[in-house]
C-alpha cells in the first residue's frame, strides 16, 4: 500500500501592485499642488528681510496657519510624488530618471530646512526683536545655508532632468513634459527675481499640471507593466 502525500499549502500572497499604482497616481500632482496654493497664499515675499516677514506674517496669521499645514501635505507627498514620476521614465530613460530623481528628492528632503515656515508663524507670537533675533540667528548657520543651496539646485535641475526623461521616455505629451521643464526656472523667477505670488503659483500649477498628466498615464499602465507580482 502506498501513501500519496498532498503538495505543501503555499499561501497566497496579496497583491497590492493596483493599490500601490493608484496611490502613485493621486500622489504625483498632490504636493505640488499643495504648493502651488501655498506659494499663491503666502502673506511675505521670499526676499523679504525677516522684519518685513513677520510683519506680514503678524498681519494675517490665518494665511500663515494655513501655509503651514499646506507645507506638512506637501513634505509628506513630494518625495513619493518623485518616485512615481521616475518609476514611470525609468525603463526608457534609466539614467536621466536617475540623476533627476535622486537631486529632485535631495532637494526635497532639504525642504524642511530651509523652510521655516512654522518657525516665522511662532516668532510672529514674540517682541518684534526678540523673533527677529530668531530668524536671523537660524538663517545664519551653515547647515542651513547648504540645505538651501541643495534644495534650489536639487529642485530645480532635478525636475528639469525628470521632465526630459518623461518625454524621451514617451510617457508623457511633450507639452506635459515642455510644462514640467519650465516650471521651476520660472518659479525662480517669481518667488526671486521678480516676485510675484500669482505667477509663482502658476509656476507650481504647471508641475501639478504635467505630473497630473503623468498620473493618467499610470492609471492606464497594467499592473505587470508597473511592477512584477507576488512571489508565491
Amino acid at each position: 500500500m502506498t501513501t500519496t502525500l498532498a503538495p505543501p499549502h503555499t499561501a497566497q500572497r496579496r497583491d497590492t501592485r493596483t493599490f500601490r499604482r493608484v496611490a502613485a497616481a493621486v500622489l504625483l500632482p498632490f504636493g505640488p499642488l499643495c504648493v502651488a496654493i501655498l506659494r499663491g497664499i503666502l502673506p511675505y515675499y521670499t526676499d523679504d528681510t525677516s522684519q518685513e516677514m513677520l510683519d506680514h506674517t503678524a498681519a494675517d496669521l490665518g494665511r500663515m496657519d494655513a501655509v503651514v499645514w499646506l507645507g506638512l501635505l506637501a513634505a509628506l507627498t513630494l518625495v513619493p510624488s518623485a518616485l512615481a514620476a521616475a518609476r514611470l521614465a525609468q525603463r526608457r530613460a534609466p539614467l536621466l530618471s536617475l540623476i533627476g530623481v535622486t537631486l529632485l528628492v535631495a532637494g526635497y528632503l532639504a525642504l524642511p530646512l530651509v523652510a521655516n515656515d512654522i518657525l516665522l508663524r511662532a516668532a510672529a507670537d514674540l517682541d518684534r526683536p526678540v523673533g527677529v533675533q530668531l530668524l536671523d540667528s537660524t538663517n545664519a548657520y551653515g547647515a542651513v545655508a547648504v540645505a538651501g543651496l541643495l534644495f534650489v539646485a536639487g529642485h530645480i535641475l532635478g525636475l528639469i532632468l525628470l521632465g526630459v526623461a518623461l518625454w524621451r521616455a514617451g510617457a508623457i505629451p511633450a507639452w506635459a513634459a515642455i510644462a514640467l521643464i519650465v516650471s521651476q526656472p520660472l518659479h525662480a523667477v517669481f518667488a526671486v527675481v521678480v516676485p510675484n505670488h500669482a505667477l509663482d503659483a502658476a509656476a507650481w500649477g504647471l508641475t501639478a499640471l504635467g505630473l497630473l498628466v503623468a498620473a493618467i498615464r499610470v492609471l492606464r499602465t497594467t499592473d505587470n507593466d508597473w511592477d512584477l507580482g507576488p512571489t508565491a
